[in-house]
């Protein structure tokens, strides 16, 4: 049985049986209907994950934050702002809590793990918030060559959803997903035109803040790339299974694995950015289902982001301008879930409050 299939993960849809009643539990609540904006479709959203039969508390338990890292061949020639030492180094700044995702897990009462998935330089010692997932150091070059070869594209789909149900398994019902990776914008980018159609244009932006010369640079080696497998396939469709390995990076298909077990424990799915969105994608193509458990943090600032948002007909519910990654929107968003959570447990009803309209 295919790994690239949702028969391998079993995923289902969520029972939307249960929609008027929780609708009505909603609108019942005392405010006019839809007063609350994004936190109503967001709050019948948790609902339905958790629906077992009756209206019951929503609840949050444990939301765990799980930041994959890995290294990308493409990063050789200069396309970003940082050299690609710095994936190791931010991973370790993660580790010891000095990161912006550090600040932003503890403001919003989240559990960080940080998970190396392929870093060039392994991280050395034993730490309680790492786990070690390594696939090999860093993919190859995408613009001459497949990122990665089969096994190890199926066995970042594997060791990402072991991450997942460790966590699950600890207590969490809500995951959200993080990354780094110096060079990751351009798997990214690269990833999506590839399972899209979206055309690279609309795709490729300036990561992190990278000069003229360099996006010049960056947009040829993913045409390239992208010439490259089109003219390989030739009017074949271009499927998860080959996209991944051709254009993926060892974070983005170990994100996708994870998203992909989180759905299949039935929990829901807290996607960050540019990066995380391509995973989303990649994960959608498996398994169609899997859209039901995910909630889009936030729009970045990375225009390829809200192009994929767009082509997923998806409303994030911050528009920020966040273009770090890490998880950082994510991480943001938070509180808006346990806001939509707490109204709709704890807000009383016209009937129960004893007003009349």
């Amino acid at each position: 049985m295919s790994i690239y299939n949702n028969q391998f993960w079993s995923i289902e849809a969520v029972d939307k049986t249960a929609l008027p009643l929780i609708q009505a539990e909603i609108d019942n609540k005392t405010k006019p209907p839809g007063s609350l904006g994004l936190l109503e479709p967001l709050a019948r959203q948790l609902a339905l994950c958790q629906w077992q039969g009756d209206i019951r508390p929503v609840y949050l338990t444990k939301p765990t934050m799980l930041v994959f890292a890995a290294d990308h061949g493409i990063a050789t020639h200069n396309i970003s702002i940082a050299p690609q030492a710095v994936t190791h180094q931010m991973v370790l700044s993660f580790i010891n809590g000095g990161a912006a995702i550090n600040s932003f897990c503890a403001s919003a009462g989240l559990t960080l793990q940080v998970i190396d998935c392929g870093v060039l330089e392994p991280i050395s010692g034993s730490h309680d918030n790492f786990i070690n997932s390594r696939i090999a150091a860093g993919t190859q070059d995408m613009s001459k060559q497949a990122a990665m070869t089969a096994t190890e594209a199926e066995l970042s789909l594997l060791q990402g959803a072991e991450v997942a149900k460790a966590a699950i398994e600890a207590g969490a019902n809500i995951l959200g997903f993080g990354e780094m990776g110096i060079g990751n914008t351009s798997a990214a980018a690269a990833l999506s035109c590839l399972l899209t159609g979206i055309p690279l244009d609309e795709l490729v932006g300036a990561g992190t803040g990278i000069s003229e010369h360099q996006y010049i640079r960056k947009h040829a080696l993913l045409q390239q790339t992208i010439n490259r497998v089109t003219q390989s396939v030739g009017e074949s469709p271009i499927n998860a299974e080959l996209a991944v390995q051709e254009a993926g990076g060892f974070e983005i298909a170990q994100i996708a694995g994870a998203m992909l077990a989180t759905a299949q424990a039935r929990k829901v799915i807290l996607v960050d950015g540019f990066i995380v969105t391509s995973a989303a994608l990649l994960a959608l193509q498996i398994a169609p289902e899997i859209r039901d458990y995910m909630v889009f943090s936030h729009c970045s600032g990375e225009k390829g982001h809200r192009r994929v948002l767009e082509h997923l007909e998806a409303t994030p519910l911050l528009d920020m301008g966040l273009r770090l990654g890490e998880g950082t929107g994510a991480a943001l968003a938070m509180p808006l879930l346990k806001a939509a959570a707490a109204f709709y447990n704890d807000m009383a009803t016209f009937d129960s409050a004893g007003v009349t309209l």
